[in-house]
């Protein structure tokens, strides 16, 4: 009977090399590894139909001489330990690859993602032991619960914004009274949103303290003393701009958390929320810095929270050279959150490369 070369496919990790025999119905399998070289053998249904099948590979590095295999009913799968873990640039020690073998890309990593995995393997391995020698939290639940609620009043908040401005866009045809229509539930909202600071200050939730005070303050900034100092600013078409830009971030951005706090996601809803600030945000930051710059005559003019200095100083700073100092900051801000909202978006659909040769 002819002797008759399987297609074989492989990949790697770190620590093992995976080989896939394309190979049926096998019978007296026999692999082994000896001076670093796998030799297989065995009868089965290949590309060439029912036949004896055999190959011998000699692998770039050092390997362990006992191979781990199971044939199944359609194909054989053996998994080789490496001495040393490290990766290898290409399985076999001659330069060029064997016509039998192909790249496994069901299981195929590049390198920085096969350490990737390595790391998380790691990591869960460390979290496991490390939980069963750290009491339970017998607060998660409810710590969960807090959370889902915060983001479901927020959301619901911003909601009944959206919906009013839409509805005063489109069918009233008017916003330049949106801060009297609009205001108490905005206040109502961004007072709560002082606990976006708050929770992670306390290990409550896992992300930046300082991303989470440049929006809120910043924000609040605006809200309170630009729009709620100023009646003059509260009939300008800015307010409603401010409030619409920040109320369309938001319908997005709550709903995914409260998804995340019971473990579920909807793809549709993940894509929005990590893509949709791209434009609204430096456009909300944009109509924010509008907003300060028509107000600074109105500061000017009032000198409404300008600081008049003791003797022997004798001088007066004006609120609105402050304003002018803030605008600066607030465009730092916009740089330092942007970056920081990027890189949440990159990890989050970070693709995988996979090789070819």
């Amino acid at each position: 009977m002819q002797t008759l070369t399987p297609r074989v496919y492989w990949a790697q990790r770190h620590k093992e090399i995976y080989l896939r025999v394309e190979l049926s119905d096998v019978q007296d399998l026999d692999v082994s590894i000896k001076e670093h070289i796998l030799h297989f053998t065995a009868q089965g249904h290949g590309a060439k139909g029912s036949n004896e099948y055999k190959f011998s590979l000699e692998f770039l590095e050092p390997v362990k001489d006992k191979p781990v295999f199971k044939a199944t009913q359609r194909e054989v799968n053996i998994t080789v330990q490496k001495v040393e873990s490290q990766w290898w640039e290409r399985l076999t020690w001659q330069l060029k690859k064997p016509v039998f073998l192909a790249p496994d890309f069901d299981r195929w990593l590049d390198e920085s993602d096969a350490e990737l995995e390595l790391k998380v393997k790691e990591d869960q391995t460390t979290k496991i032991s490390m939980e069963s020698r750290v009491p339970q939290d017998h607060f998660h639940n409810l710590k969960r619960g807090y959370l889902f609620m915060y983001n479901l009043v927020q959301f619901l908040g911003f909601s009944w914004i959206f919906v009013n401005m839409t509805v005063r866009l489109f069918i009233l045809d008017s916003f330049y009274d949106t801060f009297h229509s609009i205001a108490d539930m905005m206040y109502f909202c961004q007072i709560l949103a002082v606990a976006e600071i708050v929770n992670p200050a306390i290990g409550l939730v896992k992300t930046g303290v300082i991303p989470a005070v440049i929006q809120v303050v910043g924000r609040n900034v605006i809200l309170f003393v630009i729009f709620g100092s100023l009646e003059e600013m509260q009939n300008k078409a800015v307010v409603f701009f401010v409030f619409y830009l920040w109320s369309m971030i938001e319908i997005f951005r709550y709903p995914f958390y409260m998804l995340c706090c019971i473990d579920t996601e909807w793809k549709t809803l993940t894509w929005l929320r990590y893509t949709i600030w791209m434009p609204l945000y430096p456009l909300g930051v944009l109509a924010e810095a509008v907003a300060v710059v028509q107000s600074l005559a109105i500061f000017n003019e009032t000198r409404l929270f300008s600081i008049n200095l003791p003797w022997p100083l004798r001088m007066s700073i004006s609120f609105a050279l402050i304003l002018q100092i803030y605008l600066v900051f607030m465009f730092l801000g916009l740089f330092i959150n942007f970056r920081h909202l990027y890189n949440q978006r990159r990890k989050r659909f970070r693709t995988k490369k996979r090789k070819t040769n």
